[in-house]
């Protein structure tokens, strides 16, 4: 994935993920991403016979989005500027605390799909650059 940019941390709940990221081109790397990852959950969902949700994805899909079947990212992204390595900690533990305050874990490093646990210093599901 080198053509991605890097990560500085992330979260990945069940409706909604957040990322903190840097790149020369966020905007068009930013695309990439969403592309590659519709095309690899799509995919998923049709091995897997989730036809109720491929039907969901598709009621969803803008009318002018005419190359594809499905909208899985919603369009846009909401980029912000993290100018600080005190804004940066903020919005670190904004990201984290995210599945705690949805319950669904005490810790914010046990949720399994967070950038939380690389920095714990618990092995994580993707790489994410922590000397900030």
């Amino acid at each position: 994935m080198a053509c991605f940019p890097f990560y500085d941390g992330y979260v990945i709940l069940e409706n909604h993920l957040h990322l903190i990221a840097a790149s020369p081109d966020l905007s068009r790397d930013m695309q990439r991403f969403k592309a590659y990852t519709a095309k690899q959950i799509i995919a998923y969902l049709q091995q897997s016979s989730s036809e109720r949700v491929l039907e969901l994805l598709a009621l969803l899909k803008r009318p002018h989005k005419i190359e594809s079947e499905y909208q899985v990212w919603e369009e846009g992204s909401h980029p912000q500027l993290i100018g600080s390595d005190a804004v940066m900690r903020q919005k670190l533990d904004y990201i984290h605390r995210n599945p705690v305050e949805r319950g669904y874990v005490d810790l914010p490093e046990h949720w399994r799909y967070s950038s939380a646990r690389s920095y714990a210093g618990l092995e994580g599901l993707i790489e994410v650059v922590r000397d900030w």
